[in-house]
């Protein structure tokens, strides 16, 4: 199980929200491309960067902060947020970044993600954000009707994904602990990996994820707990 930090980008600026809303928003670092350098020094083997302005409008919008940040550090970085046609995922990979995550587009449009997979292969990652067992689009601010997150998952089964990230986007932000009942479920009817998102509070939550890689948690995508300083990456990644 690997840790990832979170560098989620709104206005330039690195923020974090409660529960994917736009008016509770902290920024942490005015200086995005520091913090990416601060966390490869702590020994991330993984940034996961996210254009919260390309979530909720559709177009990626700090594609030049994105560039600087893959060039200022020797880790992989993944990016999400906007990425919704190929080109805009050619252009990313362009720019060396290791792998695009997919939401809304990929909710929205089975044919262009399956167009997608077949294209790009592992260079593509699906986030599936979903609240009260729904999954949500668009920076998580409309609900995609009445799919259920399962439903998605198995789909994406089907099609040849073996990995995801998975968001409970009602405990993102809030420092409240993962939802291990949902994930445990999951990971029982897929038989997917997954990256955990959302919840994470302190190092008994990381220890808690890690007692479930064997069943197929992958990794843990940690944002506000690291930024609140609850613990040190060096911390959570002595427990892994």
């Amino acid at each position: 199980m690997i840790i990832i930090p979170a560098i989620d980008l709104k206005d330039g600026c690195v923020v974090r929200l409660f529960q994917g809303k736009l008016s509770e928003q902290k920024i942490y670092s005015r200086d995005p491309v520091k913090t990416a350098r601060h966390w490869a020094k702590q020994g991330a083997q993984l940034l996961h960067v996210v254009d919260l302005d390309g979530a909720t409008s559709g177009v990626a919008k700090n594609l030049n902060l994105v560039k600087e940040i893959v060039k200022s550090v020797d880790v992989p970085v993944e990016f999400g947020g906007g990425a919704r046609d190929q080109e805009t995922i050619k252009q990313l990979l362009s720019y060396g970044i290791w792998r695009v995550v997919l939401g809304t587009k990929a909710v929205q449009d089975r044919a262009f993600l399956k167009r997608a997979l077949t294209a790009f292969k592992d260079k593509i990652i699906v986030s599936v954000d979903a609240r009260d067992g729904k999954v949500m689009i668009k920076g998580w601010q409309d609900a995609s009707g009445q799919l259920k997150a399962l439903d998605f998952c198995l789909e994406l089964k089907k099609m040849g994904f073996g990995q995801i990230i998975f968001t409970d986007t009602a405990k993102d932000g809030a420092l409240v602990g993962p939802n291990i009942k949902d994930l445990k479920s999951l990971i029982k009817e897929t038989s997917l990996k997954v990256i955990a998102s959302g919840g994470v509070s302190s190092l008994e939550d990381i220890t808690k994820l890690k007692s479930l890689e064997k069943s197929g948690v992958a990794g843990v995508i940690v944002g506000k707990a690291l930024y609140e300083g609850k613990f040190t990456l060096a911390q959570a990644l002595k427990i892994i």
